[in-house]
């Protein structure tokens, strides 16, 4: 089911939620939409969930060929799964599920045996079959995440929604649902929207990703696109960490100090701007180098599992450097507190420096 949006504006009194929003999702993809609080994700999902109403004169939004703009939730055969889960405390996990095929009218009301085999075979799908007479207390957060899902899939949604789905569980559990939440959609197929402000989460499991900020979307690309092509600066701070360094761009060199190295491709000419380069593209090199380097001295050392995280200080850059590294070479270069270092950028791209994140 493809999801058409068009002009989709929100306000609350004088704060703009969403400011003329077009979006089109593919059927059968898995969309995530990113940003940090206040961006506007959550009033978007809700908006196409029909929970929440577009300002009066706004866009619409349809389903495939029909408009749902007007239309109310429940009518728009639409699955959403809370944050919080919002499941029955008093009910079974199989009451949970059945709720909603049990409250329809009795002209699209399963009977009873089809409503108990629907309801075994998403017990299934989801992992917990065997479990159905418990109840929400009994099971762990994750379990209740999958009866949520199960629970918003038995009514058979055209679209599923999911708010921030996992964030109230552990690191761990986190993890190991988004690889299981992964493999179900490709299971099932439906068209899927979900809402985080973890990067990872998004980068890791949607087929797209939607960047929002202050209620207008930044950029949406593959996962790939968006951590390697970056539209901008608030972008690429956003997706994970980030050094910036003043800099200029001229004649397809980016300046930084009094070294110069090749610009990206397609990358315009910045009297004055920022560097943005990642830690992991920060390349240590032995001395002497024969190619510009940035110079530095390490302040910090942290081994962080497989990897070793610098902090240098740079006479080029006003805040430290972050450099991250590989054991094994941290293990070769024999590093430590106080010593300068040379560091050779893999990449770097420059943006103009009136764009804060």
């Amino acid at each position: 089911m493809k999801i058409d949006i068009r002009s989709i504006r929100k306000t609350f009194g004088d704060y703009t939620a969403l400011g003329d929003i077009n979006l089109e999702v593919q059927s059968r993809e898995l969309l995530a939409l990113l940003g940090p609080s206040g961006s506007g994700k959550t009033t978007l999902l809700r908006i196409i969930a029909g929970l929440e109403t577009a300002d009066p004169g706004s866009g619409g939004i349809r389903f495939g060929e029909e408009d749902v703009t007007r239309r109310s939730a429940k009518d728009r055969g639409v699955g959403f799964v809370f944050q919080n889960y919002a499941l029955f405390r008093h009910m079974t996990l199989f009451d949970n599920i059945a709720f909603g095929l049990k409250v329809r009218g009795r002209a699209t009301r399963p009977d009873k045996s089809e409503i108990a085999d629907r309801v075994h075979r998403l017990l299934k799908l989801v992992q917990l079959d065997g479990l159905e007479k418990r109840y929400p207390s009994q099971i762990s957060g994750g379990q209740r995440q999958r009866v949520a899902l199960a629970r918003a899939l038995a009514v058979e949604p055209k679209v599923l929604l999911l708010d921030e789905p996992f964030g109230a569980l552990d690191a761990k559990v986190r993890k190991e649902l988004r690889s299981w939440l992964r493999r179900l959609h490709d299971e099932i197929h439906v068209t899927s929207i979900f809402v985080t402000h973890d990067q990872e989460e998004a980068l890791e499991l949607a087929d797209r990703v939607v960047i929002m900020s202050n209620g207008q979307i930044e950029q949406t690309g593959t996962p790939e696109e968006v951590y390697e092509q970056p539209a901008n600066s608030f972008v690429f701070r956003f997706l994970g960490s980030v050094n910036a360094i003043p800099a200029r761009v001229a004649d397809g060199l980016v300046e930084i100090g009094t070294a110069r190295f090749t610009a990206g491709q397609d990358q315009a000419d910045e009297p004055a701007g920022v560097a943005f380069v990642r830690p992991h593209e920060l390349e240590v090199v032995p001395e002497p180098a024969h190619a510009p380097v940035l110079t530095g001295t390490i302040r910090h050392i942290q081994p962080v599992g497989s990897v070793v995280r610098l902090e240098v200080l740079s006479p080029d850059s006003v805040d430290a450097l972050e450099v991250e590294i590989t054991r094994e070479r941290y293990g070769q270069l024999q590093l430590k507190v106080g010593k300068t270092i040379s560091l050779r950028p893999r990449r770097l791209q420059v943006f103009p420096p009136d764009y804060s994140i």
